[in-house]
């Protein structure tokens, strides 16, 4: 596929983690349709579950100018080709697999010299990528697919070394979140020190920062984000993807809330990524108890894990809730429950693509969050009056209680009413600011490759 005279030809470049691909080509679908050709480029088992979703899609594919690239990654022992994808890959290799990613930028190198592009749109994790660019000429945009919340406060913290002055008092981290992001830096292997948490990422992209969100939602965050950075945000709007509903499975699901009352269910997911302790799967189990909430709760383990919820959970606890609750071991096509009417509540570990999704459908949050940029996600919602955060101790354990009383918050409170009424606002604008956001997307973009 050629790209046709006068098309702007944009490589894509996303981390290896579903929660950046997805988004990613939500982007290329948007810009595809604006006249840009697109050159998608992943890892193999990644490029797979975009040619699904390609498949799948109500347009006609031969239109969509949109061609897949192979990443090649190189031959590590421990990393076969089904770990090249962080949904995939055991929590202990993927430092391995970051390394693997990175001594793929000679590879990457040649893709750019071979398809000579007008432009590179990056992830967070590869700076590295936009200076092999740049050194071939081609101008590099980097694309957030996190919250301008979180990466105005990391930004914060580089340039002023410090958590605690953040103009919005709203967002904060306590001390055991503040462990958790320094260890998770540790075990985090970069190319490059601009990668990851510091400034540097934002620093070689090109003019402006295409970012994963709305103004509606984060407004004042995108406007301090821009003072700090210098360069111009232009968000991307929700992004939604229904990629996931379109593998098999999800039947049972779907009939299952059809027979539950509008508003009444409590959706409870995780993400791919995530993994909860065996004592926090029972504290949760107790407090659903405990709220008397219908709840439909999709648990994962992680790969070879011999934790399952069966053996977390108070005895007899799933045989007492099949009346009320369903227990999904494994995928569920998360944007086709969150759109369902019988939903009320989303228990999440907050991250920016369930956040999104999960205000996009009009789904109040219970914020459970667990590392990285959750906990800056939550406050959020909660700053927002969209969500509410289940209570934790000083180092960071739940409790039955804790999970009920934030669930009824939702569910039963006289509060919740005005809950839902943000949150259907929010649901508003977030649609709106999407219908409208590709057309300042593509001026910026073709704006930036006139000044190459």
């Amino acid at each position: 596929m050629d790209a046709k005279q006068g098309e702007l030809r944009v490589l894509m470049f996303p981390w290896l983690a579903h929660g950046h691909v997805f988004p990613f080509l939500e982007l290329a679908k948007g810009l595809a349709k604006k006249h840009f050709h697109i050159y998608f480029c992943s890892t193999s088992i990644n490029l797979d579950s975009i040619k699904n979703s390609l498949n799948n899609d109500n347009n006609n594919n031969d239109d969509i100018p949109i061609e897949l690239v192979e990443l090649p990654l190189p031959s590590l022992p421990d990393l076969p080709p089904h770990y090249h994808t962080t949904k995939n890959v055991p929590p202990h290799l993927r430092p391995t697999l970051m390394r693997a990613f990175q001594m793929s930028a000679p590879a990457f190198s040649d893709i750019i010299a071979n398809l000579k592009p007008d432009l590179l749109i990056y992830d967070i994790v590869q700076s590295w990528a936009a200076k092999a660019a740049a050194s071939q000429g081609v101008p590099a945009v980097f694309f957030a697919t996190s919250g301008a919340t979180t990466f105005a406060f990391v930004h914060h913290f580089f340039t002023h070394k410090s958590w605690d002055n953040f103009p919005r008092q709203s967002i904060w981290l306590k001390e055991f979140e503040r462990k958790i992001i320094d260890n998770e830096r540790k075990t985090f292997p970069v190319r490059d020190p601009a990668d990851g948490f510091a400034n540097g990422v934002f620093d070689v992209s090109k003019d402006v920062i295409l970012m994963k969100t709305c103004r509606g939602l984060e407004g004042q965050h995108v406007e301090y984000l821009s003072t700090l950075c210098g360069k111009k945000i232009v968000p991307t709007g929700s992004l939604i993807t229904f990629a996931d509903n379109q593998e098999t499975g999800g039947s049972e699901i779907m009939e299952w809330l059809g027979e539950r009352e509008e508003g009444s269910t409590l959706y409870i997911s995780f993400g791919s990524e995530n993994y909860l302790s065996k004592e926090q799967m029972r504290e949760i189990a107790i407090g659903l108890e405990l709220s008397g909430i219908n709840f439909l709760w999709v648990a994962r383990a992680p790969a070879g894990s011999e934790v399952s919820l069966e053996d977390a959970v108070p005895e007899g606890f799933l045989e007492r809730a099949k009346p009320r609750g369903l227990v999904v071991q494994g995928w569920a096509p998360q944007a086709a429950i969150l759109a369902h009417p019988a939903v009320g509540g989303f228990m999440s570990h907050c991250g920016w693509s369930s956040i999104t999704e999960s205000l996009y459908f009009g789904v109040p949050v219970v914020a459970l969050p667990l590392k990285l940029d959750q906990p800056m996600n939550a406050r959020l919602v909660v700053e927002v009056g969209v969500g509410v955060e289940v209570a934790r101790d000083e180092e960071g354990g739940i409790d039955g209680n804790g999970v009920a009383e934030a669930v009824k918050e939702v569910f039963v409170e006289e509060s919740k009413e005005g809950l839902r009424s943000r949150v259907r606002e929010m649901s508003e604008k977030m649609k709106m600011e999407g219908e409208e956001a590709f057309g300042e997307i593509a001026e910026e973009l073709t704006k930036v490759c006139a000044r190459k």
